[in-house]
This record gives structure tokens, sequence and C-alpha cells, in this order.
């Protein structure tokens, strides 16, 4: 009973974060409550497909797109390792050894971005994995047993969300009709989103290669040059890079 009753406050706050803002709850809004809820330093969240996160929905600030683009284009870390297991993975303290062995590549750039904690959560029914919900923290540090009940409990709510949203397929609008998209995704995120998959079609053309094989090759391009991965993909999307077949040789 202790249970629903703390579910029954989360949704109050999750439905009043939305009707502050003028319009209908979003995985947004449980996101924003559950970084207040986890006294986090922001959080994002990412739509899933397969055994990886696959887009970006949601992010409270640029750091949390950071971690959570990071992810997409090291193909390691925490989100990774949650929809693996379908259980949270909880990196309370990115300094530490265990951090660094799990997760080579993104501790370090996760550590430069001043994220020093990192807690994930999967979106899933049964055996349905929708997606994750991450957090950071910029001072290590775990959560408390009832910053981690309120997140798992947020995540159930996010998840049911996040499946309405995408079997209704429908844009939403907030208050001001403006424009979002499937679970609550801001405009700006949504772009990213085709044209990385734009990007990624393009190159199956044009190196005669599957669609894994493409965006592994578009996410190793903007790694080895410590670039975005969506900045990389509107570059070829508008047809100002060409990457060569021969993967020894990528030019414009």
């Amino acid at each position: 009973m202790m249970s629903a009753s703390r579910a029954t406050v989360l949704w109050g706050l999750v439905a009043e974060h939305a009707a502050a803002a003028g319009r209908r709850v979003t995985i947004g809004d449980v996101c924003a409550v559950a970084v207040a809820s986890a006294r986090a330093s922001g959080g994002w969240v990412a739509a899933a497909s397969g055994r990886g996160p696959d887009f970006v929905l949601y992010v409270t600030d640029p750091v949390s797109e950071q971690l959570a683009e990071l992810q997409l284009l090291l193909g390691e870390g925490p989100s990774h390792d949650v929809l693996a297991a379908a259980a949270p993975v909880l990196g309370a303290d990115l300094g530490d050894k265990e951090s660094a062995r799990r997760w080579p590549a993104f501790t370090a750039e996760a550590r430069s971005t001043g994220a020093t904690a990192v807690f994930v959560f999967p979106l899933m029914i049964g055996a349905i994995r929708s997606g994750i919900i991450g957090l950071y923290r910029s001072s290590p540090g775990p959560l408390s047993s009832q910053q981690l009940g309120d997140c798992l409990l947020l995540a159930d709510t996010a998840t049911v969300l996040l499946l309405e949203s995408l079997d209704g397929g429908t844009a939403a609008a907030d208050g001001n009709g403006h424009g979002t998209r499937p679970g609550g995704q801001s405009p700006g995120l949504a772009v990213h989103r085709v044209e990385i998959d734009q990007a990624t079609g393009m190159l199956t053309e044009q190196l005669g290669v599957t669609a894994a094989e493409a965006f592994a090759r578009l996410r190793a391009y903007a790694y080895a040059r410590d670039r975005r991965l969506a900045d990389v993909a509107g570059d070829i999307v508008a047809r100002r890079l060409r990457l060569d077949p021969d993967p020894g040789q990528v030019g414009l």
C-alpha cells in the first residue's frame, strides 16, 4: 500500500509539472520529477529498439544531451547495460575502478562533461523494452532507498506514456500550440533523429552495406573527429560530406 500511495504522490507531481507548462503530461514531465526526486543535476529519456538506445526523446540540459549521445556514439555505457540486463544500472561514482572497467571510453568522456554519477533505469513492461530514463549528478554518491524507489515508480510511468505515444503515432501539442513528438520529444531532437536516420539510409546506398554497418561507420567518423553524431548526419544529408566505400579512407 505504501508504494501505491507514493505512486499517487509522484503522479500528482508529474501532473503539476505539466499543468504549470500548460500542456498535457509527457515523459518530459516524468523525467523532470525524477531529477528533482533523486536530487540529480539533470536527466534524459531515450527510446530503444533491439539491445541499445535508439534516439533521444527528452533532455533537461546540455550535459544530459551529451551523456545520451555519447552512449549512442560509443556503443557503450550504462544505457546499453540496462537494456541488456533489463535492470537498473547505478554508477554512483564514475571515478571508481569499476566504472572505468565497465565503460572505459564512456567514463572518461562523461567525466569531462562534469558528470560524476549516472543512474539509468529501463522502461519496460514484461519482455517489451521501450527505452531508458537516465539521471546524472555533478557530485558522486548513491541514491537513497526512497530516491531509488521513486525512480523505479517513475520509470513505470514513463514506460506507459512512451508506449501509448508510440502506439498513437501522432504529434501532440502543448498549450501554446507548439508541436511535440512521440512521448514529448522536442522538435529539435526530432530533427536530429530524422537526420541520423536519413544519413544512415544514404550510407547504406553509398557504401553498399547494411543499415547496422552504415550506422557504425557514421558513429566511427563522428567519434574519430570529436564531432556530434547529429552534426555529421546533417552534413551527410545536406551532401556536404560523403564517406568513401573504403573503410580506410573518408573524404569530403
